[in-house]
């Protein structure tokens, strides 16, 4: 029997007729409601004609998460007063529970994905409504730009709803070619926000750890809430890990029943959290609760303010999860959930102060994430590089880059980044592509069993009581009664089912046990699976630490058994604040055999000659990436590849090792001037500049030369002589215009000085410029003129002398003549004889 008074009690009914005629109009619609109003649940059954009396019509929804699609399929049948399987059903990775006559399908945006692939009109499918688009997830923009595609080339009737729990939906709009936006108003009442920070500094968070410091602090904050307020208190936490933490610190509540709801929390904790309790609850969740789940009963929501976030390095092919600060737009999300069924209370674990920095909007995942999978999956649609695809955000080109590079090395694309036979099967398996490869790769000669359990242990990174040995963890797995064994278990089945036979190697050979003259280890398997998985991080040995072969230092924790394996193959791995090396998170001991294998697209081998530690270095080499695996020195390297070294050597560091004489060095400082104050023909001589000209100058003494040693033989001024303008005559004038030594008025030829190639400097004894009206110049330029003591000491800088003469000689005058009295130091220097010695030489 339907519920028609809980299905009249949804704000979104107002909003039915809309975007019903939206749909007739348009084919697509925008569909904005806050969370609870029903979007999910009548939105889906009206569409469907299951109720209101519309024509019947089979509708999907995708959910960005599975525990969203199991309790929304729950929540329509319930609300049909039917099972789950009857009128409507849902499909998740590893579950179907749905029958053939089945109107509303309700699937996660990761199988809605491969259905498209398998089926791209969509066969029987009348209506797609992507809820929660404003998440970002990048399997839902996917879904998203692939469902435009099929509207707009294969069936135009296709009707398509983007379901969003927020305001920004223009976006969106104008995606869908300028689809009309339906909004809904929502029920809502007041929520006092009161601003809990901690009392002390926390540290901020960095890759998946917060601050335990800031973890008591929630706790207690809970705590409060509890004492304040009426109602079920809902707090909202990054990960799995951080409920876990809270749940323990919140023990002896008495009557209040602490639940755990996430992503992999079981199905009866799942369906305890979605039902009234009998008593009170506190619910610790992760960003599922914040628009995906609605959760009865909820008066406080205690806000911890953190999320996470997928971050990827992609030169050192470490992925994983961030922690970071939670957006206001994630704040306003989950403050609402407190005001859904009265008036409700959020309180923050950050200061007021803090919000306005917060970012408005979690940035969309397809701007960080790793898009190795979003690659394979454009190039299995036709559109390899996705410059065809309507998307709200380009991908990064970068981004895309590092992830060809990926699915070319593993087999799954062409050199035109087309998929290959090989990258259709690996999109159709439900996994990462690197975990599909090693699948494929490693079920020939271990047996698709065994490939499948490990492959299902690294698809979801087991607890950390598992310990860091895959083979250990494995293990743990198979006998393990806890939730994550269980996932574990049905995840292997289901790879089971879809690999669909014996799997066939690259080489077209097929596995068969019967060939394999012994069964490898349980530590042989795992190290075999994580080597083809991340063939990019595999490690050797290399003095306290590994290197791996993406150029990444790594080590395991103290104590790990790991420590000291020759070769280990690193499944996971980040890298702790402050750390210089990675940390090993999860790892199998692998030897040289199977690293070779897993990585043969980065073996390399061939002469490397190279400028290291200050001098040439010549060698063969065959590495690994990053890894060496062999090292002989060349005894007859080619000059070519020497005389790069050396041009290596130096831009590194500098034109020093060449030979400079002072002569050489007052060269370059006047041809320095030259070019600043007269520009061509005279050559720049920056460092820039002569590297470009290198041919020019530096031969044919640097193709003779073989290491630092020859460098230093060459003379830099003879070399760069050949850089004066000789063609146009204008080199004999260099002298002239730039001399080395001018004659001051005693007749001394006294050195110019041009460190300073704005104007040259001249250190002379004052006596000695006695008579001289105007201050010097060269190539037009004022000289500058540092006047010394007759002990050599400068008394005066001046670029005008006939001033210093008038204004500053008398009183250097008053100061020096008692110090030096056998020197002259007549009342008119400017008509003066000039002169270098003392009075008494004079009078001779």
């Amino acid at each position: 029997m339907i519920r028609h008074d809980a299905l009249d009690r949804l704000p979104v009914r107002s909003a039915v007729l809309a975007l019903g005629n939206a749909l007739d109009e348009h084919g697509v619609a925008v569909l904005c409601a806050p969370p609870g109003t029903g979007k999910t649940t009548l939105v889906p059954l009206d569409l469907a004609g299951l109720v209101g009396g519309g024509p019947a019509r089979r509708v999907v929804v995708a959910e960005p998460r599975r525990i969203a699609a199991r309790a929304a399929a729950r929540r329509m049948a319930w609300l049909l007063g039917e099972q789950p399987g009857h009128s409507v059903g849902y499909t998740v990775r590893g579950e179907r529970v749905t029958g053939r006559h089945a109107r509303v399908e309700v699937v996660t945006t990761g199988v809605l994905l491969q259905r498209l692939q398998r089926d791209q009109e969509l066969s029987g499918v009348d209506v797609v409504v992507l809820d929660e688009c404003h998440e970002r997830h990048l399997d839902a923009d996917t879904v998203a730009a692939f469902l435009l595609d099929v509207r707009e080339a294969l069936r135009p009737e296709l009707r398509l709803v983007a379901a969003s729990a927020t305001t920004d939906a223009q976006g969106w709009a104008r995606l869908l070619g300028g689809a009309p936006v339906v909004v809904a108003e929502g029920v809502s009442h007041p929520v006092e926000v009161v601003w809990a920070p901690p009392t002390r500094p926390v540290r901020p968070p960095h890759g998946l750890r917060v601050d335990p410091a800031l973890l008591t602090h929630v706790a207690s904050v809970v705590r409060r809430a509890l004492a304040e307020c009426e109602g079920d208190v809902l707090c909202f936490l990054p990960g799995v890990g951080e409920i876990a933490r809270v749940a323990g610190q919140l023990g002896g509540l008495g009557d209040v029943e602490v639940l755990q709801v996430h992503g992999r929390a079981p199905a009866a904790v799942q369906d305890a959290v979605l039902s009234p309790g009998a008593g009170r609850q506190v619910v610790l969740a992760t960003a599922v609760a914040e628009s995906s789940l609605t959760v009865p009963g909820v008066r406080v929501v205690v806000d911890s303010g953190l999320a996470r976030e997928p971050r990827v390095d992609h030169a050192r092919g470490l992925s994983a999860l961030t922690t970071v600060r939670a957006s206001q737009a994630a704040g306003r999300q989950r403050a609402g959930r407190a005001g859904r069924e009265a008036p409700g209370r959020v309180y923050r674990c950050w200061s007021e102060a803090e919000d306005g920095r917060l970012p408005r909007f979690p940035a969309p995942e397809i701007r960080l994430a790793d898009l190795t999978g979003f690659a394979l999956q454009t190039a299995c649609w036709g559109d390899p590089d996705a410059s065809g695809l309507a998307l709200l955000d380009p991908p990064p080109g970068g981004a895309m880059a590092a992830a060809r590079s990926v699915l070319t090395a593993v087999g799954a694309v062409d050199a035109a980044g087309r998929a290959t036979d090989r990258g259709v099967r690996m999109s159709r398996l439900g996994l990462h592509p690197r975990l599909a490869r090693a699948l494929l790769d490693a079920a020939p000669e271990v047996g698709a069993d065994r490939a499948a359990e490990v492959v299902a242990l690294l698809s979801e990174e087991p607890p950390r009581e598992y310990g860091d040995d895959l083979a250990a963890a494995w293990r743990a797995a198979r006998r393990g009664s806890d939730a994550y064994a269980a996932r574990w278990r049905d995840e292997v089945r289901r790879l089971r089912s879809t690999a669909d036979g014996l799997p066939v190697r690259a080489d077209g050979a097929r596995h068969r046990d019967a060939e394999r003259p012994t069964r490898p280890t349980d530590d042989q398997v795992a190290g075999l699976v994580a080597a083809l998985a991340y063939p990019e991080r595999l490690a050797r040995a290399d003095g306290g630490s590994c290197l791996m072969v993406n150029g990444t230092r790594a080590e395991p924790a103290d104590g790990s058994g790991l420590r000291g394996a020759p070769w280990l193959a690193v499944a996971v791995a980040d890298r702790p604040v402050g750390a210089v090396h990675a940390r090993v998170g999860l790892a199998a001991v692998v030897d040289e055999d199977v690293a070779r294998r897993a990585a043969a697209a980065l073996h390399a081998e061939g002469e490397e000659v190279r400028w290291a530690d200050g001098d040439v270095v010549a060698r063969r080499v065959e590495r690994l990436g990053a890894v060496e695996l062999t090292v002989r020195p060349l005894r007859d390297p080619d000059p070519g590849l020497v005389r790069d070294a050396l041009l290596a050597g130096l831009r590194e560091e500098g034109f020093g090792l060449l030979r400079w004489s002072p002569g050489a060095q007052a060269l370059r400082q006047r041809l320095a001037f030259l070019r600043l104050h007269l520009a061509d023909p005279w050559p720049d001589v920056r460092d820039d500049a002569l590297h470009a000209r290198v041919e020019e100058w530096l031969e044919p003494e640097l193709s003779r030369a073989r290491r630092r040693a020859d460098l230093a033989r060459i003379d830099a001024g003879q070399a760069l002589s050949r850089l004066l303008p000789w063609s146009t005559g204008d080199a004999a004038r260099l002298d002239e215009l730039a001399p080395e030594r001018l004659t001051v008025p005693s007749g001394s030829a006294v050195r110019v000085g041009y460190g300073d190639p704005e104007r040259p400097v001249l250190a002379v004894k004052l006596q000695e410029m006695f008579g001289l009206q105007e201050s010097p110049r060269i190539a037009g330029v004022p000289v500058l003129v540092h006047l010394l003591s007759p002990a050599g000491r400068p008394v005066a800088v001046t670029a005008d002398l006939a001033s210093f003469w008038r204004d500053g000689y008398r009183a250097v005058r008053a100061e020096l003549r008692g110090r030096y009295p056998k020197h002259p130091w007549p009342e008119d220097p400017a008509s003066a004889e000039p002169t270098r010695h003392t009075n008494a030489r004079l009078r001779r």
